[in-house]
C-alpha cells in the first residue's frame, strides 16, 4: 500500500474527506478500512472546534496537513480526525466508521460488546477504541514512514453519498458527511438539542 503524502491532504476538508474513503488508516496491528467520514471547516463553519480561534486544544487542526487531531469528547470516547489545509489555516476529516481489514482478533478483544465484526468500527469513539487510539496520539504525523499511525490510499471511492453530519447543534444541514456502502456506516442521528458542537469537548 502507498502512504498518502502531506500534499495530498492539504486540500478542502470536503475533497480530503471523498479522497479518504476506502483509504486504510494503520495503527499497530489493527487497520481499517475506512467508509464514513466528515468535513469540518474553520472560521466559517460553526460546526467546527476551530470556530471560534485557536486554542491549546484544537493548535494541531491548525495544521500541517496530515496530522491526526484526537479529542475526548462527553467524558468517555475518543474522536479522530486527520488535519487537512495549509498551515495555519485550520479544517480537519472527523473519521466517523470504517471495516477493520487487519488485526481481526485485537480488535475483538478491544470491542467486546460487538455482535458482529462489521460493528467493530460503527462510530467515531468505536472506530479510535478498535484502533487503540487516545490523547497520546493527538498530533502524531500519518505521513512519516515511521509514524505509529499511518494512512494510506485506497481505491478511489465509487458511489460516494452525501448529507448531514451527525448529531452537530449548529450547520446541521451541511451535507458534509460522506459515505460508502458497508454495514460499517454509523446510524444518522440528528443534532440540534446542544447550543455548542457535537464534538467539543
Amino acid at each position: 500500500m502507498r502512504q498518502l503524502t502531506r500534499d495530498e491532504l492539504a486540500i478542502d476538508p470536503v475533497d480530503a474527506a471523498k479522497l479518504l474513503l476506502g483509504c486504510v488508516i494503520e495503527a499497530g496491528e489493527v487497520a481499517v478500512r475506512l467508509v464514513e467520514v466528515e468535513a469540518y471547516r474553520g472560521g466559517d463553519d460553526p460546526a467546527s472546534h476551530c470556530y471560534r480561534g485557536r486554542t491549546p486544544r484544537n493548535d494541531v487542526m491548525f495544521g500541517p496537513a496530515g496530522h491526526l487531531y484526537v479529542y475526548f469528547v462527553y467524558g468517555m470516547h475518543f474522536c479522530a480526525n486527520i488535519v487537512c489545509l495549509t498551515d495555519g489555516v485550520p479544517g480537519a476529516v472527523l473519521l466517523r466508521a470504517g471495516e477493520v481489514v487487519d488485526g481481526l482478533d485485537l480488535a475483538r478483544t478491544r470491542r467486546p460488546s460487538a455482535r458482529a465484526d462489521h460493528e467493530l468500527g460503527k462510530g467515531p469513539a468505536r472506530l479510535t477504541s478498535v484502533l487503540g487510539m487516545d490523547r497520546a496520539q493527538n498530533g502524531v504525523d500519518l505521513t512519516a514512514p515511521d509514524s505509529e499511525v499511518r494512512i494510506y490510499a485506497g481505491d478511489p471511492a465509487e458511489d460516494i453519498h452525501t448529507g448531514p453530519r451527525v448529531g452537530v447543534a449548529v450547520a446541521i444541514d451541511i451535507p458534509w458527511r460522506f459515505w460508502i456502502d458497508s454495514p460499517a456506516v454509523s446510524t444518522y442521528r440528528r443534532g440540534g438539542k446542544r447550543r455548542q458542537p457535537a464534538t467539543v469537548e
